[in-house]
């Protein structure tokens, strides 16, 4: 159970008027406990962790009670009623008392030098940390969780390390968290643009804040995810890591299974392989991401774009029309006691006007193309005369002669080497323009011989020779091997 023992009221520090004051104060010790500010080498005892609380007290602003049921279950722990504090240092002790109790912080205490400090409770430290991270102004590179997914998958299939491979599952789990989270930071920051400037209406703040988040956000983060940790760039290249890994042997295969079940037994089922399932798991997030989370993105970024750019067309007309003529044409007219008389005479006036333009979105310029010229006239077949049958008859005669197929070559090839199994290009058969033809394409015999049936070697002697036909060809051997 989570609300068990001391954690039964973990989230009473940050109900009442000074909820944002004990935010404030967890912000202040986290960044002081645990980023670049931090000192390993030293524990914050009491006096230092109330000036760090005092410092937050000061920078954060008291909110309203609302003095209902919230005041009749507040604990009677030190400086219960909190509008008697009379200074900061009487505070800042009471929000430490409070962090203490309810589970925030533990105190710990040095048995040899009796020094008290109080760290995080680990739940204290897990609740802070999306606290700092809300307003934090630092960048994250969270685009890089794809290329890290690869990285991992390809380490575990070289070495076969069975971390990388839980590392690159665990990666893949952040990729689809991470649209989510971009998706929600854009749709609220769409809702603050409208929220501001409906309160204010301020053109330069508009503007401010959305090239504010083009530079810290979309640049960086963003245009990243979107181009070089796209996940259409790399799915492919994980599902061929993947398919490697699938290829692995049975015995690697087991290993990985067993070493897996060792490690992760919550995740075990029976008639399951936990192997499958992660790689399986991995590509099923790949797909997600892919096909659903990252087109909402670029949704989510088109509609935070073109609302910004519609707000600022807006006041930005509203800004030029301010101080304009034609504004203040309309004031006096609606100041005007006759009014009503003045709208009707100018509408009788421009009861017979009629204006239409065209839309030039509408309009299209179409280029005329000219048709080719087609023969329809039937026209008496002509008979072929005497040379020009005689023409397309010794075509195809030469078109057969020269006509030489694989067939071909295995039956020169059977005929020359008889009841044989290996003969030299000196002693192949030249009959006929068939043979000497044949003789001419014999080296190809090896690359016939690959479709099936026995195969032909081809053993170069590094001699030439000649005959009555070839003036000098090379010497070489042809032998029959696998025959049956």
């Amino acid at each position: 159970m989570f609300f068990a023992d001391h954690y039964q009221h973990f989230f009473r520090p940050l109900t009442g008027k000074y909820r944002e004051q004990v935010v404030e104060c967890l912000r202040l010790l986290y960044e002081r406990l645990y980023t670049a500010k931090a000192d390993y080498g030293e524990s914050l005892a009491r006096e230092q962790i109330l000036e760090i609380f005092s410092e937050a007290l000061t920078r954060a602003p008291q909110l309203d009670s609302d003095d209902g049921p919230e005041d009749a279950i507040r604990p009677k722990s030190p400086g219960a009623k909190e509008h008697r504090f009379r200074n900061l240092r009487e505070q800042a002790v009471w929000v430490l008392n409070s962090l203490v109790e309810f589970g925030w912080l533990e105190k710990q205490v040095d048995s040899a030098t009796l020094v008290a400090t109080y760290p995080f409770s680990r739940r204290g430290r897990l609740f802070t940390q999306p606290l700092v991270e809300v307003n934090s102004t630092r960048v994250r590179t969270r685009h890089r969780n794809t290329r890290n997914t690869l990285n991992a998958l390809e380490a575990f299939a070289s070495r076969g390390e069975i971390h990388d491979l839980i590392d690159a599952w665990e990666y893949s789990e952040r990729i689809v968290a991470d649209f989510t989270d971009m998706i929600a930071e854009l749709e609220e920051r769409k809702r603050e643009l409208v929220r501001e400037v409906e309160a204010q209406l301020l053109v330069q703040q508009a503007t401010d804040e959305f090239f504010s988040f083009m530079e810290s956000r979309f640049q960086p983060d963003l245009a990243i995810r979107l181009s070089a940790d796209s996940v259409e760039k790399h799915r492919d290249a994980i599902g061929r890591v993947i398919a490697r890994i699938r290829r692995k042997d049975k015995a690697q295969k087991a290993e990985w299974e067993r070493r897996l079940r060792q490690l992760l037994p919550e995740l075990v089922e029976e008639g399951r392989s936990l192997l499958w399932w992660m790689l399986d798991t991995i590509e099923d997030r790949m797909r997600r991401a892919c096909e659903v989370k990252l087109p909402a993105l670029r949704h989510a970024l088109h509609g935070f774009t073109k609302r910004a750019d519609i707000i600022i067309r807006q006041l930005s007309y509203l800004h030029s029309q301010s101080e304009g003529a034609f504004t203040d044409l309309c004031q006096q007219l609606g100041e005007n006691p006759e009014r009503d008389e003045l709208l009707s005479h100018l509408g009788q006036q421009l009861g017979s006007f009629q204006l239409r333009l065209f839309d030039p979105r509408q309009t299209q310029l179409w280029q005329r193309q000219r048709r080719q010229p087609v023969n329809t006239r039937v026209e008496e077949e002509q008979p072929l005369g005497e040379d020009n049958r005689r023409e397309i008859l010794l075509q195809q005669m030469l078109d057969q002669a020269f006509n030489f197929n694989s067939r071909d070559l295995r039956d020169y090839l059977q005929k020359a080497l008889g009841s044989g199994r290996r003969i030299n290009s000196r002693e192949l058969p030249l009959d006929n323009a068939r043979d000497l033809l044949a003789m001419s394409h014999a080296l190809e015999a090896a690359a016939v011989s690959q479709g099936g049936g026995p195969r032909v070697a081809v053993e170069f002697t590094g001699e030439t020779a000649s005959n009555d036909y070839f003036d000098q060809f090379d010497e070489y051997y042809l032998e029959l091997k696998d025959s049956d």
